[in-house]
Formats: C-alpha cells, structure tokens, sequence
C-alpha cells in the first residue's frame, strides 16, 4: 500500500461518522474517489456514488459502508453527567473507562466513560455485566447549565481511538468494520480507472450509509441503482485468535486473503467467477459459508426490487465492534484487486442467471 493509499484509509479511520451522521466521511470518500471515477454524486439519504462506464451493461453495484458503530447523547443530569445510548451493537463490558468524543457544530468535546471503582463493588456484583443505565460520560463539567453549552441531545459520540500499524502488515484502529470496506469500494474504482481501462460493465461505486442500524443505505441505493450484479464489501470475524470457535465461524486468518461467501445469499455463479479470477490472478483466499441471509449489505442488494445476483467479499477483522479493530494491509489490497479484476470477466447479466 503506498502513501497515498495509507494516508486515505487513515482519513477514512480517524473521521468519525456513526449511522446517520456520515457527512464528513462521505465528503472525504467523495473527493478522492473523483480522482477517477467519470462522475460522483450523493442523495437524499447520504450515500456515496461512484460511476465508470455509465453507459456499459450490464450494471455493477460495489458496495461498502462508511458508517460505524457508536453512541448517542441521551440525558444530562442536573450535576452535567451524560448518559447515553447506543447507535448499532456494542458490548458493555468495553465501555467503562474508554475515552470519547462528543461530536456536534461547536467542535469536538472529550469526555470519559465513568463507572464506580472496583474498590466500591459488591462482590456479588463484579461478575455481572454493567447496565448502560449505570454507566454515564464526564466531560468535566460543573452542573447540567454547563455541559448543554458544549453538548445537546442527539450528538453522536465515538471511542477516542486513531490508527495504528503493528506487526506484519496489520492495524489497528475503531472503524475499520466497515471503513475498510468504503476504502476498497475507492480502490475498486481507481484500479478499474487506471490499470484495467477496458471493461464492459457500467460500475458503481458505493460507500454506503447507515448499515448498522439495519442496512438502510444499502437498501436505497441499490433500489436507485438497480444493478445486475452486486458485490458486498465487509468485515467478518477471524477466528484466529484466543476464544474463537472455528467449528461455528469456520477457519479465518489475517494475512491469508478475502473471505468468499458461499449460501443462499450469494449467486453460486457469481461466487464461482470470483474463484476462478482469484486463482486466474494467484489472489490468496479464503471461504465461509453462509446458510442464510447474511447481515451485511449483501443481503439488501440480493433482494432489491426483482433480486440481483450477488456476492459477499470480506476482509479478515479481529476484535470487532471494539475500538481496537485489527485487519490486515494486504488483505485490504487483495479485496480489491480480487473485485476490481473479477469486474473485468463479465461479459453478460444472462451468465448469472439460475
């Protein structure tokens, strides 16, 4: 990954943008996706689009979520605590003591997950996972009339974590479910602009909005889009670290390659190209099985208006929904490339008919 490609992902990772509050990101994503594509746009939604070859057929959906999971302000009590709740699914057990941001138009404001200290516990109590009700943010302020100076109800709030690289071409940052998706959904784009030039399909690029809280960006643009083929961009859990068990999430590696989904939400010819590309292009990979609608955006695209043969590509995530997501450089690169090339093969909407 050179500079420019690290520098981007980096942006993308240490904006925040929880669902339904994606703005930034979108316009970051938007700016450097332009640098190739033939044209870029939003909608009402907040979804992100990406076009080459407008006029080719048939029409390719790329999917990836720019969202991230997070939190919201709830209620300020009359001493300027902020208790919250949450925007998509995140474990207790890693809130207290995380530091945060508060996000709105004044600006950034920091703050801490505050909880009683271990000493004060019943012991009966410290094996129990804590309530949300039970946990609140500090943000260091002396009554409620001061915190609403800096912070109202509704503004999102994300884990103050940026990225990091550690050993062998992994990193480590909040978010890279599914910013490394949004981050492909780009590469996608620039590989087929600049190094493939020809292809017969009209592709779309989308960085799509608000996955987490059900999959809704991905259900409006793919009904505006109304591709033929779509292709899922996501993260999906590594099984290879302590207290993962393979016999029910198979066998996931970082650093072996994109994960390839087979089941009833994946086209099973749409599934075999990306085989036969893979091996076409010496791309390593993996497989998983998926026995029945998955939740990811792959599930919206499949089912949008009269069904769109479809596929689910995931990158390797350890830790996720936490705020210290790892994953790993060259799989990022591979999902793409493995998309980008894959694109190149079709020829037409007919081949991926049952």
């Amino acid at each position: 990954m050179n500079k420019e490609q690290k520098f981007f992902l980096k942006s993308l990772l240490e904006t925040a943008g929880p669902s339904g509050f994606e703005n930034k990101n979108a316009e970051n994503w938007r700016k450097r996706t332009a640098k190739f594509a033939d044209k870029v746009h939003g909608d009402y939604h907040g979804n992100s689009f990406a076009v080459l070859n407008e006029k080719g057929s048939p029409v390719v959906m790329i999917a990836g979520h720019i969202d991230e999971i997070g939190y919201m302000v709830n209620h300020i009590d009359e001493k300027g605590f902020i208790y919250f709740t949450t925007i998509g699914g995140i474990d207790p057990h890693i809130m207290p003591g995380q530091r945060v941001i508060i996000h709105n138009e004044k600006g950034e404001v920091p703050g801490i997950m505050g909880r009683k200290p271990i000493h004060v516990i019943k012991p009966e109590e410290r094996g129990k996972v804590s309530k949300i009700t039970s946990m609140w943010i500090d943000i260091g302020a002396k009554d409620k009339k001061e915190a609403l100076k800096h912070v109202s109800i509704g503004d999102p709030i994300t884990a103050n974590e940026g990225f990091m690289e550690v050993l062998n071409d992994n990193v480590v940052a909040r978010a890279l479910d599914d910013r490394a998706g949004a981050f492909i959904v780009s590469e996608v784009i620039r590989i087929l602009s600049q190094e493939i030039k020809t292809f017969k399909p009209a592709v779309y690029g989308v960085a799509t909005v608000q996955e987490e809280v059900g999959l809704r960006g991905a259900i409006t643009s793919a009904f505006s889009v109304n591709p033929d083929i779509g292709f899922a961009v996501d993260v999906t859990f590594a099984t290879d670290h302590p207290e993962m068990d393979k016999r029910a999430l198979g066998e996931v590696y970082l650093g072996k390659g994109p994960v390839l989904y087979r089941g009833a939400n994946i086209n099973p010819k749409l599934y075999d190209l990306l085989v036969r590309t893979a091996k076409k292009k010496k791309i390593p990979h993996q497989l998983r099985g998926a026995a029945r609608g998955t939740g990811t955006d792959a599930n919206a695209i499949q089912l949008s208006r009269g069904g769109t043969a479809t596929a689910l590509i995931s990158i390797p995530n350890r830790y996720m929904h936490t705020p210290v997501e790892m994953c790993n450089l060259k799989d990022i690169e591979n999902v793409a490339k493995l998309i980008a090339y894959t694109i190149k093969e079709i020829k037409s909407a007919k081949d991926f008919i049952l």
